[in-house]
């Protein structure tokens, strides 16, 4: 990861990243909420029906879409940090979705995002499971004049 800001020389890249982090996802969680409500009126509630399925595959397409638009979700954007793969680029579309895959499979798994979580608050780099195997990691911003 030669290629990334390295925490103990430019450390404003990782300051405060697991609570931004939070921040995001509880942003993201709300807009995936809504986008899911919306799908089931224009469904004429029968998305309600499959409710756990519509809200996955709502999250899943926001998230990858997000992602590869922009290597940040809404709620990334909103608390200033964005996803760089190890070379320091942004994430494109095939990253963005291997990234959204390792986060479902996470969060469907209690013990590996109690793991992902711990690595994010004692790691260097602040890295979730996810972003550790794919070599991935959430940075501060830069300010742009």
């Amino acid at each position: 990861m030669t290629h990334l800001p390295h925490p103990d020389h430019q450390p404003e890249f990782y300051q405060s990243i697991p609570a931004k982090r939070f921040f995001a996802w509880v942003f993201d969680t709300c807009v995936i909420l809504m986008l899911s409500l919306i799908v089931v009126l224009l469904t004429a509630f029968v998305g309600a029906f499959v409710w756990p399925l519509l809200y996955l595959v709502v999250g899943f397409v926001y998230r990858v879409a997000t992602i590869a638009g922009g290597s940040a979700t809404w709620g990334m954007r909103f608390v200033g940090i964005e996803l760089r793969d190890a070379y320091g680029a942004r994430l494109n579309g095939g990253q963005a979705l291997a990234h959204t895959a390792g986060y479902t499979v996470s969060m469907a798994l209690p013990i590996l995002q109690v793991i992902s979580i711990l690595m994010m608050l004692t790691g260097s780099r602040a890295q979730g499971l996810t972003d550790a195997v794919l070599g991935t990691v959430a940075l501060n911003r830069r300010a742009y004049a």
